[in-house]
């Protein structure tokens, strides 16, 4: 119990921190600055690794940094996504950060849900780990299918939903998410990112709390390697917004690392215990993301960076029409 109170007290006060000192004003985020935040969060969560494996022990170490790895690589799929939805809505840069802090909060708290009911699951019902062993492996495959595609969030069934249900204003009123006007409440387009923000969170989740367990069934090491990987998303995507769009192989790679994870969950049930050692987990993880990533920036040099493709939750693909009406606009 120590472990989990000194842990959130701890997150508690970089979140107070981040909104109550750092980013108490609304403005842009530069590069330099966004560069050092994250490095900052990484350095924490190595240092946070460093004190399980001197307090918990070598095993717990490398699952928390196994888990991390994986987590901090599947969110720059949510990156991806960030940049399709702040250049589809036109988001004013100075508020882009206030969307990602409340989304990252959200995201936290739903997290945290997802995962305790994803340990309880698994550790009630071994054979549970077939199942998502299989889910892993099916959504790695279906991620390698729509990794090349252009969402047409025009038609995306959440915001078609929303806007039909609700008011919303044409244009941006500040900072905030809702307005009163003539006595009614409008939502604002800052909130319509929020709630696709969310929402992709929840989706993505799905795919990659599963991803951890096949690593750890040990609600903590889950939970941790999930808030770190979350933290930094914020300052990760203001790093990485302008040179994302060149990660093309990235997705691929991503793909890849969710079949190799479902396989191991599998195996591991299947022939017990630790059948596949987290430590060959670990390596085989960081061959694929680091080399799709070099392949990427390799093969992109020079060339003008392209608009990110992938899925966005509950948007269609654009068909060969819709790219060309795009493309001549």
């Amino acid at each position: 119990m120590g472990w989990w109170i000194g842990f959130n007290l701890f997150v508690l006060a970089l979140l107070a921190f981040d909104l109550g000192i750092l980013h108490r004003k609304e403005r842009d985020i530069k590069l330099g600055e966004a560069l050092w935040l994250s490095l900052a969060y990484i350095v924490l969560a190595l240092a946070f690794g460093a004190i399980l494996f001197w307090l918990r022990g070598k095993q717990d170490g490398f699952d928390f940094l196994t888990g991390y790895l994986i987590e901090k690589s599947l969110s720059i799929d949510n990156i991806f996504v960030i940049v399709l939805l702040f250049t589809y809505f036109s988001v004013p840069t100075q508020f882009q950060h206030r969307v990602l802090f409340w989304g990252i909060l959200g995201a936290l708290i739903m997290r945290g849900v997802l995962i305790f009911a994803g340990v309880q699951l698994i550790q009630r019902f071994a054979w549970m780990a077939v199942l998502f062993g299989v889910f892993l492996v099916v959504t790695g495959i279906k991620m390698l299918v729509v990794a090349h595609q252009r969402p047409n969030l025009d038609d995306n069934i959440v915001l078609r939903a929303f806007r039909r249900r609700f008011r919303v204003t044409e244009g941006y009123h500040g900072k905030h998410f809702f307005i009163r006007r003539d006595g009614l409440l409008f939502a604002t387009p800052l909130f319509l990112v929020l709630m696709m923000v969310e929402f992709t969170d929840l989706v993505f989740a799905v795919d990659s709390i599963p991803a951890i367990i096949a690593i750890t069934t040990d609600p903590f090491i889950v939970y941790t390697s999930n808030v770190f990987a979350i933290l930094g998303l914020r300052a990760l995507y203001f790093a990485l917004a302008g040179i994302v769009p060149r990660f093309v192989y990235l997705k691929y790679g991503l793909s890849l690392v969710l079949v190799v994870i479902g396989f191991k969950m599998i195996a591991n049930y299947l022939y017990g215990g630790k059948f596949v050692p987290t430590e060959l987990a670990l390596l085989i993880t960081s061959v694929l993301v680091g080399g799709s990533i070099a392949l990427s920036l390799l093969r992109t040099r020079g060339a003008s960076p392209a608009p990110p493709t992938g899925w966005v939750p509950g948007s269609p693909a654009r068909t060969a029409t819709e790219e060309k009406r795009s493309g001549s606009e």
